[in-house]
């Protein structure tokens, strides 16, 4: 490695750009980097250490070099060996995993809106951190936990923005604290870049997107589902994502300690996709004595990008841990370093972060049916929909009607086969959504069966007399 009496100077290759760049070349104002002799397969010239001597650690070369190729390390007297590029032995010992803790509410009945329980869950499920945004209808879930969080030792900040409420969240996970957030409408839109950094760089946090009449600013106190496919498809990159659809204060509850519990397990953000209905409903629900957790795996020395199973999730060290972390946005090798120019390392990892999800659908799907065994139709509803949806299913039923229910309680990643395996029992599928037919159109990609959608887009909640109706063939105009 090139060195002078008081500095080594690393130039890694396999970063350099050489003369498609040549800053250090021209930054260095002792010329200790000259363009060099190697041409790379791309036909680029790369940088050369050509006089290690003359370097008197400024670190222009380092700072400037927007690739990161470049280490200048001090050695006060005794020469010191660079940063290796290699990272700690492998150890087996490892922690985290799942456990049993005390409830941090009282068991038994509680009454609250569906944010407040939201927030309960988030404490039960061990939410150190919060920061966010005030923004309706979800604010009542951060009013909530302003009060509750210092009782436990958790931190709430309100940021200036949601781009930033994001941004904090991915800083304190990665520091070891469970962290969420939460918004509606157009403070979601403005976190996505940040949910796709949390995608890419695997950090573990939950976003709760309590959806309001859109687009844009919209009906800001009224419902709807529109962002269901933005939770799929928002951030760029078309990776897997996990999105819970709770439709009762109770599994505003338990579906949020559950987002945690998936977003630790998998190192994914977890989005939890509730409405304006089920945040603001207020209804019992009840508290279990204990609440079933999962902490994030440990495993010190172990690549925290990486894994041998194509189809893994790697353990997750924090920052003070002595792991040399680096955590970049860009492509990445399991060590973390940036690889922004190799196909193979690129196509490893966005399909491992797609398969980590979809290699464990069995652990992610979840759905409830009802009247399935004899029905002739078949409903598919999710959120605060589908209890209009079950009125208008036993309303029909009470009528001669044989209507049976799918209740998506999980929508991303979406259980094609689910609908495929049921959907291809009946003569015909019935999706009613307060939105245009978001998630009818998916249900359509993996069935044959004829799909009708219930289209509501009035802000208000599904009038369950409409799907009743619909059901009966009083209404057979299909919403497209």
């Amino acid at each position: 490695m090139p060195t002078s009496n008081e500095f080594t100077v690393q130039l890694d290759e396999e970063l350099c750009k050489g003369s498609d760049c040549y800053i250090c070349v021209h930054a260095c104002p002792k010329g200790v980097f000259v363009p060099g002799e190697h041409v790379t397969s791309k036909g680029l010239r790369l940088s050369q250490v050509k006089n290690p001597e003359e370097c008197v650690g400024c670190r222009i070369c380092e700072s400037f070099c927007p690739d990161l190729a470049i280490t200048i390390t001090e050695v006060p007297q005794i020469k010191k060996a660079a940063p290796s590029a290699e990272r700690k032995e492998f150890t087996s010992t490892a922690s985290g995993g799942w456990t049993t803790t005390p409830s941090s509410l009282e068991p038994g009945a509680h009454y609250m809106m569906g944010d407040e329980a939201c927030a309960e869950g988030a404490i039960a499920a061990g939410c150190g951190f919060y920061a966010g945004y005030p923004i309706t209808p979800a604010s009542e879930i951060m009013v909530h936990l302003t009060k509750r969080l210092p009782d436990t030792g958790g931190v709430f900040v309100q940021m200036e923005d949601e781009i930033a409420s994001m941004a904090a969240i991915i800083g304190a996970s990665w520091a070891g604290i469970k962290s969420m957030t939460a918004t509606a409408g157009p403070g979601y839109s403005l976190m996505m870049e940040n949910i796709g950094y949390a995608c890419m760089t695997e950090t573990p946090c939950v976003l709760v997107d309590i959806q309001r009449a859109g687009p844009s600013t919209g009906q800001a106190s009224r419902t709807g589902s529109g962002d269901v496919m933005q939770a799929k498809w928002g951030p760029h990159g078309g990776v897997e994502i996990i999105a819970l659809a709770p439709w009762s204060v109770q599994e505003m509850y338990d579906l949020t300690i559950r987002a945690f519990n998936l977003a630790e397990r998998f190192r994914v953000p977890v989005i939890v996709l509730g409405d304006a209905v089920t945040g603001h409903l207020r209804e019992s629900f009840q508290v279990e004595d204990t609440v079933r957790v999962f902490n994030r795996i440990k495993v010190p020395g172990a690549p925290p990008f990486g894994t041998d199973d194509e189809a893994g999730v790697p353990p997750m060290p924090s920052f003070g841990e002595g792991e040399d972390l680096l955590i970049t946005g860009s492509t990445h090798n399991r060590h973390g370093v940036r690889k922004t120019s190799d196909p193979d390392v690129h196509e490893r990892l966005v399909r491992r972060l797609s398969k980590k999800i979809t290699a464990h659908m069995d652990e992610i799907v979840d759905y409830d049916l009802y009247f399935e065994d004899d029905a002739e139709r078949l409903v598919v509803a999710y959120g605060s929909t589908a209890r209009s949806a079950l009125w208008a299913v036993n309303e029909a039923r009470e009528r001669g009607e044989r209507v049976g229910m799918l209740r998506l309680k999980s929508i991303w990643p979406f259980p094609a086969d689910i609908i495929r395996d049921w959907g291809d029992r009946y003569q015909e599928i019935i999706v009613p959504e307060t939105n245009l037919g978001q998630i009818s159109r998916v249900v359509r990609q993996h069935t044959a069966t004829p799909v009708r959608l219930v289209s509501q887009t009035n802000g208000e909640i599904m009038d369950p007399r409409h799907v009743r109706d619909f059901l009966l063939g009083k209404s057979r105009r299909e919403d497209n």
